[in-house]
């Protein structure tokens, strides 16, 4: 049995740069599953790369700028998601999946990665999601609990 691991990251003093923590959270509230370990990394961060590999599947929740509207969630392998690199954008995190994937590889890390990118709308300092972010959290959850059920449950 290979065994599974749901990553929230995020920074929750950023609005919604916190929407990996805050759907962690709620899928440990509503949606916990007794063969997943649940793990809040508020960076991604070397130590999240050594966490991982531990893992022969793991789901990272974070939030994306990717110009969509607000709580359009995308899913998929972290290998397949197309990086667009914007030297005049910082990311509040120490890595951003970019760097989880190259490091990744050259570390020889064989864990399955997927990847729920959340498409934030605020980033600035302050707590809570924006209204168009809590407007869609639900669905959110809910969408990214059916993926759990549906893809990484069956892989182990």
């Amino acid at each position: 049995m290979r065994k599974v691991a749901v990553i929230g990251i995020g920074n929750t003093l950023r609005r919604d740069d916190g929407i990996g923590i805050i759907v962690l959270e709620s899928l440990l509230d509503f949606y916990k599953r007794k063969d997943i370990d649940y793990l809040n990394f508020s960076s991604a961060s070397f130590d999240l790369l050594y966490r991982i590999k531990s893992y022969g599947v793991v789901l990272l929740i974070d939030g994306i700028n990717a110009g969509l509207n607000a709580g359009k969630v995308l899913i998929s392998e972290l290998k397949d998601i197309e990086y667009k690199v914007n030297n005049s954008v910082t990311s509040t995190h120490e890595l951003n999946l970019k760097d989880i994937f190259e490091f990744s590889k050259e570390l020889g890390i064989k864990t399955k990665i997927y990847v729920a990118g959340i498409q934030v709308g605020d980033t600035s300092f302050g707590e809570g999601l924006s209204d168009a972010l809590k407007n869609k959290e639900k669905n959110i959850i809910k969408k990214i609990s059916a993926f759990i059920d549906k893809t990484l449950c069956s892989l182990h």
